[in-house]
Parts: structure tokens; C-alpha cells; sequence
């Protein structure tokens, strides 16, 4: 089935084209999710619930731009929403897929430890991963994300500075990036 198939599919609420667009997009938004989720079982809920936003906004989508960012921007901002409503951001500020993300090879030179580096971020307090994920991944700018998570531009600054010393600490007490490549760059796939 193509993409304009399903889509004009799951206008009609059509079953057979929402479960096709379901199982084409999933695997790459549940790697979304997991990027903000504290477990795979949270982040299939917020997959779930992220779907049943797709499915009931489509008819707002207006072929301007990709189908597949559309719907990866409904999961982050349900992702967000989930966190704010479990108060999981706030309650600790102190303290991915691989597939989602491209380290600098003058960083990190093997994909392999991508994964590791997924794995390291995933060791950072909620709401430092939070914003190293909408800020460095996402591309979301420090103005967006203090809007999103309802903080001050300086707060997600520092929080971010603080994400990024905190994950090469890890990474370095891990040994996945040696002592003179201190700097660790994430770039998004698809900003």
C-alpha cells in the first residue's frame, strides 16, 4: 500500500490502511520513544497513545512536508506531554535507538558504539536526557524546549551543558570514548 493509499485510508478510519500505517512507522517512532522513556514498556505505552493521536488528528495533516515527521513530531510532543503528566521531568532534574542517531567519527569512530552511546544517555536523569534529546537529536532550539517542558531558556541551557559532561563522564568511566576525545557531538538523523 502506498503512503498517500493509507493515508487517504485512515481518513475514512479505514482499519486495514491504519494498521498498515501503524506497522510502517512504529519500529522507527518506538526508537523515538524510547529515547524519552524510562523502561520499553513505558515507551510502548507512549507509542500506543501517540497512535491514537495519529489516527484521530490525520485529517489536520496537510501534505506539507513528510508524513513520517508529522507523526515522529506527534510522539515527541506526546512523549513530552507524558512526562509533565507523571511528573517524572521534575522529579529528577538533579541528579534511543542507535538507529535515531549518528555520532562525528572524530568523536566516536565505530556505529557499533553508537548503541553503547544510546545505552550511556539512557543512564542520564530524566530531565537531562529529556533536553539532550530535544535539543541534540530532535534539533528543537533552547527557546521550543523551555516552552515545551514549561522551564526557563536558562534552565534547559544548563541542564543541557550538564547532559553532555555528565555522558562523557560516563562514557569515559565505561571506556567507549578514549581520554582525548573529550567532546561528544550527537547529531540528528532526520532534524
Amino acid at each position: 500500500m502506498t503512503e498517500e493509499a493509507m493515508l487517504k485510508g485512515c481518513i475514512k478510519n479505514n482499519t486495514a490502511a491504519q494498521q498498515e500505517l501503524y506497522y510502517t512507522y512504529s519500529p522507527r517512532m518506538l526508537s523515538v520513544c524510547y529515547r524519552y522513556a524510562k523502561n520499553r514498556e513505558d515507551a510502548e505505552d507512549m507509542l500506543q497513545e501517540g497512535f491514537i493521536k495519529v489516527f484521530t488528528q490525520i485529517k489536520q495533516f496537510q501534505n506539507r512536508g513528510a508524513l513520517e515527521g508529522w507523526i515522529r513530531k506527534i510522539m515527541v510532543h506526546t512523549c513530552i506531554n507524558n512526562l509533565k503528566k507523571n511528573k517524572k521531568f521534575a522529579e529528577s532534574v538533579d541528579l534511543i535507538h542507535a538507529a535515531g542517531i549518528y555520532i562525528r567519527e572524530e568523536s566516536i569512530p565505530s556505529i557499533v558504539q553508537a548503541k553503547q552511546v544510546v545505552e550511556c544517555i539512557r543512564l542520564l536523569p530524566i530531565g537531562y536526557r529529556t533536553v539532550l534529546n530535544l535539543y541534540a537529536i530532535e534539533g528543537y532550539s533552547h527557546k521550543e524546549i523551555a516552552d515545551m517542558l514549561d522551564i526557563e531558556e536558562s534552565t534547559s541551557r544548563s541542564q543541557y551543558t550538564r547532559a553532555k559532561s555528565m555522558l562523557e563522564d560516563i562514557l569515559l568511566r565505561k571506556n567507549i570514548l578514549p581520554e582525548h576525545l573529550r567532546k561528544v557531538e550527537l547529531l540528528a538523523v532526520n532534524p
